[in-house]
């Protein structure tokens, strides 16, 4: 090639860019305005509103400075959407020349959307895509005409004709909640990136966000075609990975009573006409569901399935599994939303759980071990009903342990401070036949009714009590000592440190004396302190009530089906009552 050619080649490209430079600022774009808002406006089903566009012809895009999509006015007359910019890629010559808008690509920076739910379950969302709202005539206007009916192909105008190669919202920001005044969650970082969009066929999507608390979500597969009556029931067919969801700081959990936890999920999502379906793993991490608890230091993973009818805002939990280390249960129910909360009703079912794996798991649910004290073995059963909102579950049923022993703890000294009870060995690591209750875990604390342990060293313990938000006992207990507990003599030393067993509470056990004829003696006592830290001290107006009911009325002391012995407790004592014969 000459130079001449060369330089004739340069002159040209150089006259072109400097063409493509300026053409931007002498075209006027702004004509365009209306035919980009209403062509969005059709598609969506919602009023929408850019601001000035600008045009660059080496990227083939329109530029608004602003945007902003009406929000359904059911719910909100603040908007949708709201973002920076907008860019719209189109195909130049049929603009320039036709000004025919084929749209090949959106790109909404930094938008803000607000997802918000009535009192029914219906989103805002759901009218999207759907016949946007003619707006009233003004006064002293008469109403136009109503259009003649059109064809088919002619009423789906705004979707049938919309199809653009790429979708794209780049930083934005989803705020979640209720048309009520409740706080509504923040997701930030949302990106999403859909290809080949349209409104009468599926279309691949991407999405990835921040989670409240710092955690992340992600979602890959395909939605669509919209369906037209309502967008929240178009199909779904996609796999969604969550890491690091707090469930105090979304709302799950109420944080303002110090619960939390960290939630896991790795799941497939399907949905057709209505009804979802999700299936996968889930684990439950740093969990407290009790005040007064602590957080679980294992975790709890959860092999799940749930159907879900999305008119009907309900759902049933499918008879799924969750295992923490070795130990497996069961769980199913089901659940419904109620305005603001989701409600469940789920029934837990574990059967011979290995004890040494649950122990890390249990603080979560408000029940703590003796400082220094570990259950070396053992199984634990439970038969539970979890019910309410989630944020304020409560949960009750029926709990065992059997054949365990709990290391570390020795329960002879701790109650050697009862006088009645001075004396009692059970060394230090204390073997438990079993031990059952009812029991009741809300989020203000525990309560377990109708308490049994046989623990044979001892004797069987019942009784009842609370743990309540600041981890506090309080529990009024019985001993009944059997074998060479029950024959324990009364005067035997208390354990270095403790104090001596003076008073009131002094008296009425030297009153008690050794067991005659085999008889159990019954002591009442009460537990207080913490369960870090329990404290055992004497019940004295218990331990009075039980002897006199016994000495007066031949009941309390005296197990069901022995015999009643000549003289009770407080036989010595009753004696001077006794009218002396001449």
């Amino acid at each position: 090639m000459s130079l001449n050619r060369v330089r004739t080649l340069i002159i040209v490209l150089g006259v072109l860019v400097v063409l493509l430079l300026i053409l931007p600022f002498v075209i006027p774009v702004n004509r365009f305005h209306p035919l980009v808002e209403e062509k969005l406006t059709a598609a969506l089903g919602r009023q929408v509103q850019i601001g000035n566009l600008s045009l660059s012809l080496w990227s083939g895009a329109l530029a608004a400075e602003e945007l902003s999509i009406a929000d359904d006015a059911k719910f909100s007359a603040s908007p949708f959407l709201t973002a920076k910019a907008l860019k719209v890629k189109v195909e130049i010559m049929p603009l320039l020349f036709s000004r025919a808008l084929h749209i090949t690509g959106l790109t909404i920076e930094k938008p803000e959307v607000t997802l918000l739910r009535d009192a029914a379950g219906r989103w805002n969302f759901s009218s999207l895509g759907g016949a946007p709202a003619q707006p009233e005539p003004r006064r002293g206007t008469r109403a136009p005409a109503q259009a003649p009916a059109q064809a088919p192909a002619q009423a789906a105008e705004g979707g049938a004709e919309l199809l653009v190669q790429k979708v794209e919202l780049k930083d934005g920001r989803l705020l979640i909640g209720t048309t009520g005044p409740a706080k509504r969650a923040s997701y930030d970082n949302v990106n999403v990136e859909a290809s080949d969009v349209s409104m009468n066929a599926a279309f691949p999507v991407k999405v990835t966000a921040s989670l409240p608390g710092g955690g992340s979500l992600k979602l890959e597969g395909r939605v669509g075609p919209l369906n037209r009556d309502d967008a929240a029931l178009s199909p779904v067919d996609a796999k969604i990975a969550i890491d690091g969801f707090d469930l105090a700081s979304s709302g799950v959990l109420d944080a303002s009573a110090g619960l939390r936890g960290i939630l896991d999920l790795d799941a497939t999502l399907t949905s057709q006409k209505g009804e979802a379906q999700a299936k996968g793993t889930m684990k439950l991490s740093k969990l407290l569901l009790v005040a007064g608890g602590s957080p679980s230091t294992v975790p709890a993973a959860v092999d799940f399935s749930t159907k879900s009818d999305l008119r009907k805002n309900s759902g049933v939990l499918n008879p799924s599994t969750v295992k923490v280390g070795n130990a497996a249960a069961r769980i199913a129910g089901t659940y419904e939303t109620r305005g603001e909360a989701t409600v469940v009703n789920l029934k837990f079912a574990g059967q011979d759980m290995p004890a040494r794996d649950l122990q890390a798991f249990l603080p979560a649910l408000g029940i703590n071990l003796p400082k220094g004290a570990s259950l070396e073995s053992g199984t634990l059963s439970g038969d539970l009903n979890i019910q309410g909102p989630t944020n304020r579950l409560i949960t009750t049923g029926t709990m065992g342990l059997f054949k365990a022993r709990l290391k570390g703890f020795d329960l002879g000294s701790k109650l050697s401070v009862i006088s009645a009870l001075a004396g009692v060995k059970t060394g230090s690591d204390l073997d438990i036949e079993k031990v059952t209750t009812k029991v009741r875990m809300a989020p203000d604390g525990l309560r377990a009714e109708d308490f049994n342990a046989v623990v044979p060293a001892l004797g069987t313990l019942v009784g009842a009590g609370t743990v309540d938000a600041k981890n506090n006992l309080d529990f009024k207990m019985l001993a009944t000592l059997t074998g060479a507990a029950g024959a324990a003599p009364t005067g035997a030393a208390a354990a270095p440190g403790a104090p001596a067993g003076g008073g009131m509470a002094g008296m009425l056990g030297g009153l008690l004396g050794p067991a005659k004829g085999g008889q159990a003696r019954r002591i009442p006592f009460l537990i207080q302190g913490t369960a870090s830290d329990p404290k055992f001290v004497p019940d004295v107006q218990g331990l009075a009530l039980d002897l006199l009911k016994s000495q007066f009325t031949g009941s309390g002391a005296q197990q069901p089906g022995t015999p009643q012995p000549d003289s009770g407790p407080l036989g010595g004592l009753g004696e001077l009552f006794k009218k002396k014969k001449p």
